[in-house]
């Protein structure tokens, strides 16, 4: 086969643009060491490629295989859960946030008269406090 053409392929590919997708994917394959199916001639990737699909020598349907399997990203998933290790101090925190949570803190110690007299020496002065008004 001397020159490829579109339409020596279109019959393997049904449309253009997966045509080209297809032969773009061979082509970097080629490009990586992959083995020839056809001899070279002198010819490029893009053009080696055309012909390997022209002499369906390569399957289009592994092409677009391999096309899907390099964009796809896999993640396993671990059965096990991963132990994440706690910082200083961590614990503690832990667990006085779980004993707030739990009301442990809240006992008739605590008195309401205390938090009020406490928010008033933390306040802020007004803007009038501050203007003399």
């Amino acid at each position: 086969m001397a020159r490829v053409t579109v339409e020596d392929c279109i019959d393997k590919v049904s449309n253009r643009f997966e045509l080209v997708m297809v032969a773009a994917q061979r082509a970097r394959k080629i490009g990586s060491g992959a083995q020839l199916t056809v001899s070279r001639d002198n010819d490029k990737n893009p053009v080696v490629s055309l012909r390997e699909i022209a002499g369906e020598t390569v399957t289009p349907a592994d092409l677009k295989e391999e096309i899907i399997t390099s964009y796809q990203r896999f993640q396993p998933q671990d059965d096990e859960e991963e132990k994440i290790d706690l910082m200083d101090g961590e614990k503690e925190w832990a667990e006085m946030a779980e004993n707030t949570a739990s009301g442990m803190y809240a006992s008739e110690e605590f008195d309401e008269s205390d938090e009020e007299e406490s928010d008033e020496d933390d306040e802020e002065p007004s803007l009038g406090d501050i203007a003399g008004v």
